[in-house]
């Protein structure tokens, strides 16, 4: 299948000459004349390549850029920007706002085949080693990622940890910076490792060392890299070549790592999930939650991850008589059922005030038993 460029020009015969030298290179090729055509037809067509120009009279180049960088589903798209303009500073901003090559207007048609061949064949490369690394990375990287917030994402993460941990090595880093609620439900009133490990941090500096000084131990056995509720944490700067590094240094220090992602994607976590073994989300059986899941399902699946690696867990948080069965739940989203997990506030609560994961507190309450079923499928899926 041959490979799709959009081409964003508002000068209707740079858009036609451009379009017509690369369909003779055999691309295909899809236009759009301005910056908002541009961002929904990237959305929808999901290009291999972008040729961006910068000067457009709706919006320019820079903030078009800095918009598809920021969507999870466009984020990883190479963009060239493609321009007039020649001074240095210009194309600082371009590379600034996300761009990964620049060419100045007029160019030779042999230039810009040659720049859209290496720029197509990094971006090729780059997806295969990620592939390569989930492959071939020993133990497990499982990501846990609510649809929105409040459906158990965080209590399933440590619950899960603490079953692994009895298995082998385990870490739970709490990638929540500013919300981190996970130290505090297990009793550990400081929680800055993970601010202390990305905090400015480019991704060559973060080793397994130093991401092994930042953690902290619980009772269970679970090693964790935890981030705290301070508000001033939630402005932490990072890149997704940072949370990629640190993935890769927990994967030498335990057999098991878990990544608490929060709700919702993002582009740290469409890095991480990428290249995570399994993804786990969780949803509630209502239909404001289901309708948000069959989104984040979809913009998942978008981004080459596959059914087999993410796996739908049914939370219920109390008991409803009003709550949409699991089979519906299975037809609503076209996808599979992993586990369902049974309410139970007070045994919850019990456990939360102890600063143990339920599952270790009672394990051999109704809710243990389902979570370690859980664990059990994700072994055998990784496996």
């Amino acid at each position: 299948m041959a490979e799709k460029i959009l081409v964003v020009d508002d000068d209707v015969d740079s858009l036609k000459l451009i379009g017509l030298m690369l369909q003779r290179q055999g691309y295909e090729v899809v236009a759009a004349n301005a910056g908002q055509p541009a961002l929904q037809k990237a959305y929808h067509e999901k290009p291999d390549l972008i040729i961006l120009d910068v000067m457009m009279p709706d919006m320019d180049g820079y903030e078009v850029c800095r918009r598809l960088r920021a969507e999870p589903i466009t984020s990883e798209i190479p963009i060239i920007m493609f321009t007039a303009k020649t001074l240095v500073d210009d194309k600082i901003i371009g590379f600034e706002a996300g761009a990964d090559d620049y060419l100045t207007k007029p160019t030779h048609p042999a230039e810009l085949s040659a720049r859209v061949k290496t720029v197509l064949s990094r971006s090729q490369q780059q997806r295969g080693s990620v592939k390569q690394e989930v492959g071939t990375v020993g133990g497990l990287s499982i990501g846990f990622l609510g649809v929105k917030g409040g459906v158990g994402t965080t209590t399933l993460a440590a619950n899960v940890g603490a079953i692994l941990a009895q298995k082998d090595t385990t870490i739970l880093a709490d990638l929540r910076p500013g919300q981190g609620t996970l130290g505090l439900s297990l009793g550990f009133t400081r929680a800055q490792g993970l601010a202390n490990v990305l905090s400015n941090r480019p991704a060559g500096e973060i080793t397994s060392r130093l991401i092994d000084d930042n953690m902290v131990t619980h009772n269970s056995g679970l090693k964790l890299l935890l981030s705290s509720t301070r508000p001033q944490e939630s402005q932490l700067t990072t890149t997704p070549e940072a949370v990629s590094a640190m993935l890769r240094g927990m994967s030498s220090l335990a057999h098991y790592r878990l990544l608490d992602l929060g709700s919702g994607l993002n582009r740290l976590t469409v890095k991480l999930i990428r290249e995570l073994n399994q993804t786990i989300i969780l949803v509630e059986p209502n239909r404001v939650t289901l309708t948000i899941a069959r989104e984040v399902l979809r913009e998942i699946e978008a981004l080459g991850v596959g059914a087999g690696r993410t796996s739908l867990v049914i939370f219920n948080r109390v008991q409803s008589s009003l709550q949409i069965p699991w089979q519906e739940v299975e037809q609503t989203l076209n996808h599979e059922v992993a586990a369902i997990i049974s309410p139970a506030p007070e045994l919850a609560f019990q456990a939360a005030e102890a600063g143990f994961p339920l599952a270790h507190f009672q394990p051999s309450s109704i809710v243990a038993g389902q979570i370690s079923k859980l664990v059990e499928e994700l072994i055998k899926r990784g496996g």
